[in-house]
């Protein structure tokens, strides 16, 4: 169990190391409909992992502790808001195609602030599979290793073109390809560090699990409303984007009902 756990968790820093070493075989930035498809398509998995794999499972395990079913869903969901609005206050980022850097004032270099940006919504994600992880490995609690595993492989999926999307207009900027490569691994490398640590936190609170799973969902959806979604619908071709969505949230749907 405890190498399919590490398995599973390593899952999604795959998809997004691969993604970023795209950097070496292209020769510019990724095409604006593509990069909206791309960032539609991420928005999709997120929303549907935010509710098959984390929300449903959350209501469905409070109702097997005699809770009342939505207390937990609506509680976690809120806080996990509130906590990516307060890491996205604080923490100095930039998104793409914006030169208005966001969070506290700071002296580091649009690159890094490109990294941190995608490295603040990829929180969520590590976080989501850690303690879908912890629900597959505890009792009563509906959720599989089939269904933790279809969660990482679908946020794998999605973290495949967010790498390249770092990666590419890195080096299109001037940094070397290694550099940019880099740069793009390391943003996704939040990801297996807060999957640890929520297995650790939730191992020992399981029966805060409710809780921490409508808690990913809340952050994992802030980052979807927030960042990806405008991101997609800016300028020309926002239709791309929304097909993006349609295909990103289908496949994550599939996915999760066909191995949860």
């Amino acid at each position: 169990m405890l190498l399919n756990g590490l398995i599973i968790i390593l899952i999604p820093f795959l998809g997004t190391s691969l993604g970023s070493s795209v950097v070496f075989f292209s020769k510019g930035e990724l095409n604006q409909k593509l990069q909206k498809f791309l960032l539609g398509f991420a928005s999709g998995v997120m929303i549907a992992a935010s509710i098959w794999s984390l929300l449903i499972p959350s209501i469905e395990m409070a109702e097997s502790q005699n809770i009342v079913a939505w207390i937990p869903a609506i509680v976690g969901f809120l806080l996990g808001i509130g906590f990516l609005l307060l890491l996205d206050s604080v923490i100095p980022h930039m998104h793409l195609d914006s030169d208005n850097p966001e969070g506290v004032r700071s002296s580091l270099s649009k690159n890094t602030m490109l990294v941190l940006a995608v490295t603040l919504h990829n929180i969520p994600e590590g976080m989501a599979v850690g303690v879908t992880f912890v629900g597959a490995i505890s009792d009563n609690t509906g959720i599989t290793v089939a269904g933790a595993l279809a969660l990482a492989v679908g946020i794998a999926i999605q973290n495949f073109p967010e790498g390249a999307i770092i990666s590419l207009p890195l080096h299109a900027g001037g940094a070397s390809r290694k550099k940019s490569c880099f740069l793009g691994i390391m943003s996704g490398v939040v990801e297996p560090i807060g999957a640890v640590l929520t297995v650790i936190f939730a191992g020992i609170a399981v029966p805060l699990l409710p809780y921490l799973l409508s808690f990913a969902a809340g952050a994992m959806i802030y980052v979807v409303t927030e960042e990806l979604i405008p991101e997609s619908q800016n300028g020309k071709h926002s239709n791309i984007g929304t097909i993006g969505v349609a295909i990103g949230f289908t496949l994550m749907m599939v996915l999760d009902v066909a191995l949860g």
